[in-house]
C-alpha cells in the first residue's frame, strides 16, 4: 500500500501549500510547517489542565500540531480549552483532538458537538475509524459546518419596559417607569379580609383585595439582533512560498514576520482517517487501509489525511497528509524498534519521514516524560526536519 515514490513525497511543503484543490486548513498547515520548519506533533498524554497547559507552553515553539486526549483530563472545563487556545494562537500550532470516532452518524454528531467536550467548537482536527461506513464522514462534516456557523453568529437581545400613557391626541404610548409618587401599587392597598359570603378564610372575588382598577398595565419590548463575523482567511500560500524561498545569506528569513503574515488558522475543521496503527497485531488490514484511501478521495473537502505508518498517496491527484505515531528514540542500549511492552513499537523520526514518506510525526511519552521537554522537543523537531530535507531536498 505504501507509495513512497509518489511525486508528493519529493515536493516541498511550501509548494504543496500552493495547490488550489487543497482544503484551506491543509494549505494553512503546510505553510505553517514550512515557516516553523517543524513537522512535529506532540501527543499530550497528561491528566490535568495545569499539566496540559504547561506542556503546550513548553513545546509550542517546536511543534506544528498539539494532540490532545481531553476525555482523560480529570478537571476538564472551559478554562482548559480557553487556556490551550490562547497558547496555540500565541505560539502558532493547530489543535488535534484524538477522539477516534467510530459509530453511526447521529451518535458521532452528538459526540462531536455536544456534552462537556464540544470538540467541534475548538479542535481544528479530529480523527475517526472508518468501520461504521462513509456516512459517518458526511455526518461529522455536516456537524462541523453547522458548529462553525453557530460560533460566528452572535445574538443579543435588548428588553425595555414601560407603562402605557395617554398622549395629547388620545393615543396610548409607552412611557418609562413611573415616578416614585406615581406608584402603581400605593401603600394604602387594602388588607385581605375574609368574606362573609364564604365559609372559613376564603377570599371573596369581590373583596377590595382584588380591586385592580388602580393598577397600570405595562409593555415589554424585546429587540433581538443577530450578527455574523468570520475569521480572516490566511494569505495566499503562493505568497508565503515565495517569501520562504526569497531568503538568502545576506537576507535571512524572518520567521516572526512570516508567522504574523500567516495569521490565525482559517475558519475550518478537518478529519484524519485512522488507516493504519503502530501497535502489534492490530486489525487494520491492507484491504481496510485501501478502502480508507478510496473513500477519502470522495470526501477531500473534509478529509485532510490519514493516521498511518507510511505514505498512502497513490493516484496522481492524491495530496493527503500523513500523520505517523509510534515515533521515538530508543533508550540507550536498547534494541532498535523496541516498544513499551504493551504492543506499541517506536521508530525514529528521521527514518519515518525520510524512508516511509510521513509528513508529520507524532511523539508522546518521548517528550512528555523528558526531564527537559523544551530541549527534547527541539531534538525531535530537528531530526524529523532532517528526514524531510533528505527526502525532498536531497540534503545529506
Amino acid at each position: 500500500m505504501a507509495s513512497k515514490h509518489h511525486p508528493i513525497c519529493s515536493s516541498p511543503f511550501s509548494v504543496r501549500a500552493e495547490s488550489e484543490t487543497l482544503p484551506a486548513l491543509t494549505s494553512y498547515l503546510l505553510s505553517l510547517i514550512s515557516i516553523k520548519q517543524s513537522n512535529l506533533c506532540v501527543s499530550a498524554d497528561v491528566y490535568s489542565t495545569s499539566a496540559l497547559l504547561r506542556l503546550a507552553e513548553e513545546v509550542g515553539d517546536s511543534i506544528c500540531v498539539f494532540k490532545t486526549h481531553v476525555d482523560v483530563i480529570d478537571d476538564f472545563s472551559d478554562r482548559t480549552i480557553k487556556g490551550l487556545q490562547e497558547i496555540a494562537k500565541r505560539k502558532f500550532f493547530l489543535i488535534f483532538e484524538d477522539r477516534k470516532f467510530g459509530d453511526i452518524g447521529s451518535t458521532v454528531q452528538a459526540q462531536y458537538t455536544r456534552g462537556p467536550l464540544r470538540i467541534a467548537t475548538w479542535a481544528h482536527l479530529t480523527n475517526a475509524h472508518l468501520f461504521p461506513g462513509p456516512a459517518m464522514i458526511t455526518a461529522l462534516h455536516s456537524a462541523a459546518s453547522k458548529t462553525l456557523i453557530s460560533l460566528n453568529q452572535s445574538v443579543s437581545t435588548e428588553i425595555t419596559t414601560g407603562t402605557p400613557r395617554t398622549s395629547i391626541d388620545g393615543l396610548s404610548t409607552t412611557g418609562t417607569d413611573p415616578e416614585p409618587d406615581d406608584d402603581p401599587f400605593p401603600s394604602s392597598t387594602h388588607q385581605f379580609q375574609p368574606s362573609s359570603s364564604y365559609e372559613g378564610n376564603t377570599l371573596s372575588p369581590t373583596s377590595p383585595s382584588f380591586d385592580t382598577s388602580h393598577r397600570r398595565s405595562s409593555v415589554v419590548t424585546a429587540t433581538t439582533t443577530i450578527s455574523q463575523t468570520f475569521e480572516p482567511c490566511p494569505p495566499n500560500p503562493a505568497t508565503l512560498s515565495r517569501s520562504l524561498s526569497s531568503s538568502s545569506g545576506d537576507r535571512p528569513f524572518d520567521r516572526a514576520s512570516a508567522l504574523k503574515e500567516l495569521g490565525p488558522p482559517p475558519h475550518a475543521r478537518g478529519l484524519l482517517l485512522l488507516a493504519q496503527m503502530s501497535s502489534d497485531n492490530n486489525l487494520l488490514t491492507p484491504s481496510y487501509t485501501k478502502t480508507c484511501v478510496s473513500i477519502a478521495r470522495e470526501q477531500k473537502d473534509f478529509v485532510v489525511g490519514f493516521v498511518a505508518q507510511e505514505n498512502l498517496n497513490a493516484e496522481k491527484e492524491d495530496e493527503f497528509l500523513v500523520f505517523t505515531p509510534g515515533v521515538g528514540f530508543p533508550p540507550e542500549g536498547s534494541e532498535k524498534g523496541k516498544g513499551d511492552g504493551m504492543g506499541q513499537r517506536w521508530r525514529g523520526p528521521r527514518e519515518v519521514v525520510r524512508d516511509e514518506g510521513a509528513d508529520i510525526v507524532i511523539v508522546g511519552r518521548g517528550i512528555v516524560n523528558a526531564k527537559d521537554r523544551v530541549s527534547e522537543a527541539e531534538r525531535y523537531r530537528r531530526e524529523a526536519w532532517r528526514g524531510y530535507e533528505e527526502r525532498v531536498l536531497n540534503k545529506k
